[in-house]
């Protein structure tokens, strides 16, 4: 099973690629996961990618598309793979669908992911993070924290990260809709595209996405 999933930041992409990809045996492969691996082990396109990033650069399509292409030619990917947050723009997805008819192969699927603007603005603009440890998060709406402002696992303080402010939420969104929205087009008319609600609890979702897969994801 060859899937790409899509969907605006705070649709939960991460989350339900995660999942979607143990269901179905198969690598979960996040372009972010693949620039870190690649800066991390110091190949030639991590430092490119490296020196870019350092700069305030964006990643040029052809070093993105290459680093995929190496990941999704390794053995544990030979059965399929879940790509999520490639490709990002019509550039990509025609790359993409070169490297895959290159192979024998095409994609089986596009899960969209849909969330209303609003609801993404909620979803991030209410996140709050500890300053003391990154990994500790809490929402105003949510899961607010027991005493406003503070960290319930470690007192820490809790502020909005910069990524997290409304305007920037919505700068996000703007370039989602310039970019990477379009590929849902270029793929519906492929027919691939199962177009999901995502304003449902995490293992709704999954149940959606799995019944909108080809044999219902079995």
């Amino acid at each position: 099973m060859r899937i790409v999933l899509v969907g605006p930041p705070g649709a939960g992409k991460g989350t339900q690629a995660t999942l979607l990809a143990e269901h179905l045996a198969i690598p979960h492969i996040s372009t972010g996961d693949l620039f870190r691996a690649n800066i991390r082990q110091g190949t030639e396109l991590g430092r490119q990618v490296d020196a870019i990033l350092r700069e305030g650069g964006l990643v040029p399509d052809e070093v993105t598309v290459a680093m995929a292409a190496d990941r999704m030619a390794q053995p544990d990917a030979a059965n399929g793979f879940l790509l999520d947050g490639f490709p990002r723009n019509i550039t990509q997805a025609k790359a993409l669908d070169e490297l895959l008819a290159e192979s024998g192969t095409k994609l089986n699927a596009v899960l969209d992911l849909e969330v209303p603007e609003e609801e993404v603005v909620r979803r991030i603009a209410g996140r709050r993070t500890c300053r003391k440890d990154s990994s500790h998060t809490f929402h105003v709406e949510n899961k607010p924290p027991r005493a406003e402002g503070v960290c319930d696992v470690c007192g820490g303080e809790l502020y909005q990260r910069e990524d997290d402010q409304e305007g920037t939420v919505r700068k996000r969104l703007a370039v989602y809709h310039e970019e990477t929205e379009p590929i849902i087009g270029y793929y519906g008319e492929q027919g691939l595209v199962s177009t999901i609600s995502a304003l449902a609890p995490v293992p709704e979702v999954t149940r959606r996405a799995l019944e909108a897969l080809p044999g219902g994801g079995e």
